[in-house]
């Protein structure tokens, strides 16, 4: 099991725990099989960036807290050595978490690198706590569209956003777009 893959088992399983959910209670509330949760938790299944998205509403995070090493102590700093990357297996994005882990912060940074042609469908819409959210262009040009409302961006543009309707990312060009995305809870 990869590095990363070991992360984000192990930060569902606690999450879970210390939300006192079973498999079911969890399965319940984010719509992913009871089966696909347990292979997640023991790491034994490389979830898609949609599955995983699921299972933090589900539980209540936001998708970047669940890149999070669980054993890291927290520190208001994070260093270039811990920002690990995560490949979503099914559009072929790579994120990694900037911001320091487990450091109590309503603030989320994450960078992305979104390969030409991907497009990728968060589902999920209203959350237990408002998400607000910001998608900063640094090179190519992404699609956006948030509930019914497309947004094209490119170098340099930035959107602010509730994460409280489904959002789907999309490259239509042959260029893969990079951007930082701001989360805050």
């Amino acid at each position: 099991m990869s590095d990363i893959n070991a992360r984000i088992a192990e930060r569902v399983r606690k999450l879970r725990v210390e939300h006192s959910l079973s498999l079911d209670a969890l399965a319940g509330r984010c719509e992913v099989s009871r089966s696909m949760l347990s292979l997640i938790e023991r790491g034994e299944s490389s979830a898609t960036a949609v599955v995983l998205e699921k299972i933090a509403t589900g539980l209540g995070v936001t998708l970047a807290s669940l890149f999070d090493d669980a054993a890291a102590p927290p520190s208001p700093v994070a260093r270039a050595r811990d920002h690990r990357p995560w490949k979503d297996p099914q559009s072929g994005y790579v994120r990694r978490n900037i911001s320091p882990a487990n450091f109590p912060s309503p603030i989320r940074i994450v960078e992305v690198a979104f390969p030409a042609g991907a497009r990728v469908a968060y589902e999920s819409g209203a959350r237990d706590r408002a998400v607000a959210q910001q998608i900063w262009v640094r090179s190519g040009s992404l699609e956006i569209t948030v509930g019914q409302t497309t947004h094209k961006l490119g170098k340099d543009d930035c959107l602010a956003m509730q994460l409280d309707a489904p959002v789907t990312f999309r490259n239509r060009t042959r260029r893969t777009a990079h951007y930082i995305v701001v989360l805050a809870s």
